[in-house]
């Protein structure tokens, strides 16, 4: 490709350019200037997807987590009320570690719901708005909806195991 997509707004000190210096250059109070052309509206709807992607991915990561910490927890407490567990030297450490568990789903899951959310918006800025081909206002995906959905049954299941272990 001859010409650059995007250039940086702030033009580089002419002792770097020397002699080469690009005079064409126009310098506007943006943070780069974007040239629409469908390389850049297809970049930006790969960076779109890709922010879904990431997000699905750790949906399912926090969903596992959860999970798991949920059914060790549960494991361990029908071993300890069936009277299984008097050989375990920790008989309340699968529990803690259930509750570690089900506590980092949670928590990253929120991490990556509000990091997701901040993508969002920086994408929709109106420094996009040329490549991105989309209205002002932007496309709602259930996706943020099902994460933030886990985050409450995920706290739900960390409030209940804690209730239980103490």
């Amino acid at each position: 490709m001859a010409c650059p997509i995007v250039r940086w707004a702030t033009p580089a000190p002419a002792n770097i350019m020397g002699p080469m210096k690009d005079s064409s250059w126009n310098a506007r109070p943006g943070r780069f200037e974007v040239k629409p052309s469908v390389e850049t509206h297809f970049s930006w709807l790969r960076t779109r997807l890709s922010a879904e992607r990431t997000l699905m991915s750790w949906v399912r990561t926090a969903t596992a987590l959860i999970g798991f910490g949920f059914s060790i927890v549960q494991f361990f407490a029908g071993m300890r009320s069936s009277g299984n567990a008097s050989h375990l030297r920790f008989p309340d450490a699968p529990g803690y570690f259930g509750l570690a568990l089900i506590g980092a789903g949670v928590v990253a899951l929120a991490i990556s719901a509000r990091q997701y959310r901040q993508m969002l918006v920086y994408l929709h800025q109106s420094d996009f708005g040329e490549i991105a081909g989309v209205d002002s206002h932007q496309v709602k995906t259930p996706l943020l909806g099902v994460a933030v959905v886990l985050v409450v049954i995920g706290a739900f299941a960390l409030i209940s195991v804690t209730i239980n272990l103490f």
